[in-house]
C-alpha cells in the first residue's frame, strides 16, 4: 500500500471534505482518506496496483486541482459546487 499527501488548491470547508472522502474513498483501491483543510492536502492510502494518476484525475474534476496545475475559473467553480453537496451531505 502507497501512502501520499496530495497538495490540492480551492479547498475552502468541511464540505469540501466530505465531498473529496466520499468520491475518493469510492475508488476502488483507496483505502483510506484525510483532508486538511489547514495545509490544503489530501492524505490518501491506496493499493499498489491504483494509479495516481486516477485520484488526481477524480479531485480535478471535483474542481481541486493540484496545487502545482493550472486553476482556471471553470476548477473554481466545479470547487463550489463540490463543497456545496458536501455540506448537504453534512446536514
Amino acid at each position: 500500500m502507497k501512502t501520499e499527501t496530495i497538495y490540492i488548491a480551492n479547498l475552502k470547508c468541511g464540505g469540501c471534505a466530505t465531498t473529496i472522502t466520499k468520491e475518493l474513498s469510492a475508488i476502488q483501491g483507496v483505502q483510506h482518506v484525510q483532508v486538511n483543510n489547514d495545509t490544503d492536502s489530501v492524505v490518501v492510502s491506496y493499493d499498489e496496483e491504483l494509479d495516481r494518476k486516477e485520484i488526481t484525475a477524480k479531485l480535478h474534476h471535483l474542481g481541486y486541482p493540484e496545487a502545482t496545475e493550472e486553476n482556471g475559473l471553470l476548477l473554481k467553480l466545479k470547487s463550489y459546487a463540490s463543497c456545496m453537496i458536501g455540506r448537504l451531505d453534512n446536514l
